[in-house]
């Protein structure tokens, strides 16, 4: 046990100090990517759940025109009433298979007098980074289907300009309408057919994929082990290199201590090689 003395040396205290953080520091990236894979099964369940499913009227999808729960996501609902196409606005800033355009946004007016953002799909910017030229919506009477999903909010430092927003902001969409509205949810539109070749774009089927996050989880713990396992093989290293050290120094000690043979003086060496030739 005593070849493993210089384990208590305050500098093998440090590295185990060191190794415990990494482990710590590992540990808690593996457990956040373990939480963003249960996330994104709990969104490919949303996905199976409800993006094929029957329409439901959006009254009852959402009773609360203010709340939303995100299990909701990509619920299809039946809308009924008319497009405002005079409050239709875009948003900035949207990838759409490598390009950059804008979303369309057009406030519909339910047959209950309650207003519904819908979003059209997207469109591309002209050479002047402006919006290009859409369809305008439907007139008149009208049923459609959406998808919810949640509205976007406000980000700081990220304004409206005229009819170009930042964000899908249902509050300043509503403050706009002027008209009781859903301000916690809005819907992609549902297009089939020709509709969905046409701008504004339909917007792509969402993946189901969990990603790659259960073997990044893995790594990390991979990490951490490791960690211990190369402090235990460095610390068996410094023991081979004391002992190898030590059994060099005990036998330098044991070859100094060896007792040396008397030399006879050189009369004496003398007088045996004149008694040898008698």
């Amino acid at each position: 046990m005593n070849e493993w003395r210089f384990l208590l040396h305050r500098r093998w205290a440090g590295y185990l100090v060191l190794v415990i953080v990494f482990a710590i520091a590992c540990s808690a990236l593996g457990t956040w990517q373990f939480n963003r894979r249960a996330e994104a099964l709990a969104e490919v369940a949303r996905i199976d759940a409800n993006y094929d499913a029957p329409a439901v009227p959006v009254a009852e999808a959402l009773p609360d025109p203010a709340a939303f729960d995100i299990d909701q996501r990509w619920q299809v609902v039946a809308l009924s009433g008319e497009y405002l196409a005079a409050e239709e606005i875009v948003v900035r800033n949207r990838p759409f298979e490598g390009s950059s355009g804008f979303q369309v946004i057009t406030p519909f007016r339910l047959d209950d007098g309650t207003v519904f953002m819908v979003d059209r799909g997207w469109i591309a910017q002209n050479s002047e980074g402006r919006p290009s030229d859409a369809p305008p919506p439907p007139s008149g009477q009208v049923a459609v289907e959406a998808r919810l999903k949640a509205g976007e909010g406000r980000i700081d430092g990220r304004t409206s300009t005229g009819v170009e927003f930042a964000t899908i902001d249902l509050e300043e969409l509503s403050e706009r309408v002027g008209e009781p509205s859903y301000t916690a949810a809005y819907g992609v539109l549902v297009q089939s057919g020709s509709d969905a070749d046409e701008p504004p774009l339909a917007a792509a089927r969402p993946e189901r994929d969990e990603g790659p996050h259960l073997s990044y989880a893995l790594q990390w713990y991979v990490f951490a082990l490791m960690a211990f396992i190369g402090l235990a093989w460095a610390a068996n290293q410094e023991r081979k290199a004391l002992a190898e050290t030590s059994g060099s120094t005990d036998a330098s000690t044991r070859a100094a201590r060896k007792p040396k043979p008397k030399r006879r003086d050189a009369d004496s060496d003398l007088e045996d090689g004149v008694l040898d030739r008698r």
